[in-house]
């Protein structure tokens, strides 16, 4: 009974171990360099750069999505990449619908999902939220 018990805690320690990496994954962005728009007519322009930490295990390609939290129905857009080491994604990576609310500020929220492959399983998910204008 007593190893049982022993095995059943290890596991348990070790099948905590997965949310916790997926925890660290990590993204950050700033709206530099971004024209302003406030027309609710978004430009088609060039991504962010973006800073990208604590990539789960296995990770390859990255896909990026923007969506306005006060229109969630609205379709930014977003892209593909493929990572590199040092965990940038430089600005100009892909295109897609700028932030342009028609009145005020929106908060916006840019989603990373983590893959090996486009069609593959998600390995993991990060969000970074920003207002715009800032």
């Amino acid at each position: 009974m007593r190893r049982f018990l022993w095995m059943a805690a290890v596991a348990g320690m070790l099948a905590g171990a997965g949310p916790a990496a997926a925890a660290d994954f990590k993204i950050s962005f700033t709206w530099d360099g971004l024209k302003l728009c406030t027309s609710g007519r978004p430009n088609t322009v060039k991504n962010p750069e973006f800073i990208v930490r604590g990539l789960p295990a296995g990770t390859k390609m990255v896909q990026f999505k923007l969506t306005d939290l006060d229109v969630p129905n609205y379709k930014h857009g977003g892209g593909w990449v493929k990572m590199a080491a040092d965990g940038k994604v430089p600005k100009g990576a892909f295109k897609y619908k700028s932030p342009c609310p028609p009145s005020g500020k929106h908060t916006y929220e840019w989603t990373a999902t983590a893959k090996v492959k486009k069609s593959g399983k998600a390995l993991g998910q990060a969000k970074a939220r920003r207002k715009y204008p800032e």
